[in-house]
């Protein structure tokens, strides 16, 4: 068994229904088995662990591992493709790049970027878009098996609209490729499948219907796309779908929207939309730096959160700006703050959770991880600056731990990400750090 010291942080409890921030200077983790078996005070849990190998992480901080859900994997090689909205950024940037998977190793190299880019973040469990060619996703499995990556993923399924005609498919030839990409990948490890057609835009009633027939043909299987992204979107819906109530609708009318379904962006939600997605139990990603990068707009949580919507961050890379939950975090405040009264206050404690027990909660994973509990995989992130660093003149000078905290998304950023481990195994560690001690 390895027995870390260091001071953790964590969010158990919701801060948005009054939890408060789990913080502890000096805390003992006993791992044994990828799992935390035992936690509390150092002292406590090495005299009751005297024989344990001890990792002594106290020049910095042990976070949970962050929860992406919402990311692309075929758009890490079009980050920054800036100044312009959501139709034309797929049409110019997007959609070409995601054609060039057709060709396995070509996707074969981009899947390694990509599961290498979630880790280097300190990201250790993903919900993801996957490609529109099946032997592209079956690299992104691959890939995010070999690392120990948690991944839900699937198939990109459209069948209208997107160009070049490549990434087209039919309803038929979707539910076939969908149902043996779940045969092969489906609760395999740490994967899971995900029912994921592009957006109701690309979507014909019968593509959706497809869909739903997978996510019933596949037990347990998740299901993930877009809704009220951006406004001319939302529109170009409305005139396909002249029928649906509204852009949920074009779902819900499905059966494609549940405790299992997660929806990025939802930025321009109606109340009645709010208030299916709040009863059916489904989860909207919030992607703060692509709904500020593309102008999207400025996400209302606060009309999530009244309508019993659970909400969790997503850096929907490559629309957003990488994929640092941290700086998603940060973005997600000042986008809060800059809608007044109409915003949802947030502090640090918010942004962790927002960044790792949402998230959980919101995949399914809750028992599993999103905070470091007794009972829970040790997924954790050490955040530790560089001597000297802006972020480490700020860590030594916090007030308490929240505000260390506040400093650590303030400042932190990919190169803070000192070590990641997914189920006790160390999956990153980019540098030797002098900080980093072995023994009692």
């Amino acid at each position: 068994m390895t027995l870390y010291r260091a001071r953790v942080l964590d969010t158990p409890d919701d801060p948005f229904t009054g939890g408060e921030l789990r913080a502890d200077d000096d805390a003992g983790l006993v791992v044994r088995d990828g799992q935390i078996v035992a936690r509390g005070a150092y002292a406590q849990v090495r005299g009751d662990h005297p024989e344990d190998h001890v990792v002594d992480l106290r020049d910095g901080i042990l976070l949970p591992g962050f929860v992406d859900t919402h990311v692309h994997f075929p758009q890490v090689r079009v980050i920054g493709g800036l100044g312009m909205p959501l139709l034309r950024w797929l049409d110019e940037r997007a959609l070409p790049e995601e054609a060039r998977l057709a060709d396995p190793a070509y996707a074969r190299s981009v899947a390694a970027e990509f599961v290498r880019g979630l880790v280097e973040a300190g990201t250790t469990t993903a919900l993801v878009f996957g490609a529109h060619f099946a032997p592209a996703v079956d690299e992104v499995f691959a890939e995010a098996a070999r690392v120990g990556l948690r991944i839900t993923s699937g198939l990109v399924v459209s069948d209208r609209l997107l160009r070049p005609s490549e990434l087209l498919t039919s309803p038929d030839r979707a539910y076939e490729l969908s149902c043996e990409l779940a045969g092969r990948w489906h609760g395999v490890g740490r994967a899971r499948y995900a029912v994921t057609p592009r957006f109701s835009y690309s979507a014909t009633d019968d593509l959706l219907d497809a869909c739903a027939s997978v996510l019933k043909d596949v037990p347990g299987s998740w299901f993930t796309s877009h809704v009220n992204e951006n406004l001319a979107e939302i529109a170009r819906v409305a005139e396909l779908f002249d029928d649906a109530h509204d852009y949920v609708d074009t779902y819900d009318r499905h059966g494609l929207v549940g405790r299992r379904s997660v929806f990025a962006h939802n930025v321009h939600p109606t109340d009645r939309e709010l208030s299916i997605l709040g009863a059916e139990g489904a989860t909207v990603a919030h992607c703060p730096s692509s709904n500020a990068s593309l102008g999207s707009g400025l996400f209302p949580l606060r009309r999530h959160l009244e309508h019993g919507v659970r909400v969790a961050l997503g850096s929907d890379v490559g629309g957003g700006t990488g994929f640092s939950l941290l700086k998603e975090g940060l973005q997600a405040y000042f986008a809060q703050q800059l809608m007044g009264e109409e915003g949802m206050p947030l502090g640090p404690v918010h942004l962790l959770h927002l960044a790792t027990a949402a998230g959980a909660a919101g995949l399914g994973l809750a028992d599993q991880v999103g905070d470091l509990g007794v009972g829970k995989q040790f997924d954790a992130v050490w955040v530790s600056a560089a001597e000297g660093s802006t972020l480490d003149v700020g860590l030594r000078h916090a007030r308490d731990a929240e505000n260390a905290l506040a400093t650590v998304f303030a400042l932190g950023g990919v190169a803070d990400i000192a070590a990641v481990w997914i189920a006790g195994e160390p999956v990153h560690r980019p540098r030797q750090r002098t900080g980093l001690r072995l023994g009692a």
